[in-house]
């Protein structure tokens, strides 16, 4: 397909790479970066800044992201596709395991569930669609914070005083919160138990997105007694089969 829309390739790039960087970045990183000549690269940003997509910051020589790009952002979050492509998969994830599932996405130090599937005759959850809660007690939520750059794990928990407890449950430091992310990467998945409710335990995974940033997490929720934890790495492994299908199914990474 590159081949054949070399300009729409290289625009779509573009885009790809000033979302991903911390802020706005001079035409020469980026076509460096893409491996595009000058003259291209600023060809594109003078379409890109004529739509709005793209801004020119002149007494910085830099090009960032413009308002149009925030509006396709919206029109992504008003259409809710993370939720439509999500819920027959966690459907299929509930029917496969015999246990509640759900997928969440980050906001702020919270999690917001976007899909609530109940498996039949189990326990009754906390969670449910639009509920939030704080994500460094979830399984989800631990999934997502493992994902994330250092620097932005720090500015959600600047202080202890950001680890909100349940009931004294809980990491209650920044040291036992990096603990338990740190098992998490360790793992390859998270998990939760009786953090949220007594006797209910979770295992989660992220869902990365084209840009390999952690777009969601997706969790099976159960009564601890049903599974020993020895068991609980076979639930993360189907777990990761539907986050990887969902990551398939948000989009490729461009290259």
């Amino acid at each position: 397909m590159a081949s054949k829309v070399p300009a729409a390739w290289s625009t779509l790039r573009v885009l790809t790479h000033l979302a991903a960087q911390r802020g706005p970045i001079p035409a020469a990183a980026l076509a460096s970066a893409l491996d595009l000549p000058r003259s291209t690269v600023y060809q594109l940003l003078d379409v890109l800044m004529a739509q709005g997509f793209v801004v020119h910051l002149p007494e910085e020589h830099r090009y960032g992201l413009g308002v149009a790009a925030f509006e396709l952002s919206s029109g992504f979050s008003h259409q809710e596709p993370l939720s439509r492509l999500g819920r027959p998969l966690i459907a299929q994830l509930v029917d496969r395991l015999g246990e509640s599932a759900h997928l969440v996405v980050l906001h702020g130090r919270d999690v917001i569930y976007l899909v609530e599937e109940r498996a039949a005759h189990r326990p009754s959850l906390v969670s449910d669609v639009g509920v939030r809660l704080p994500a460094h007690l979830t399984a989800s939520g631990r999934a997502l914070l493992a994902a994330l750059p250092a620097a932005q794990l720090r500015a959600l928990y600047p202080t202890a005083a950001a680890l909100e407890q349940r009931d004294g449950r809980g990491p209650r430091t920044k040291l036992e919160l990096r603990a338990v992310l740190d098992r998490v990467r360790t793992d390859t998945y998270a998990t939760e138990d009786g953090e949220i409710t007594p006797g209910i335990a979770s295992v989660a995974l992220a869902v990365r997105d084209h840009s390999g940033w952690p777009a969601a997490a997706i969790a099976v929720t159960f009564a601890h007694d049903r599974f020993d934890e020895a068991h609980w790495p076979e639930i993360a492994r189907v777990v990761a089969a539907t986050a990887a299908e969902l990551s398939r199914r948000i989009g490729g990474r461009l290259r």
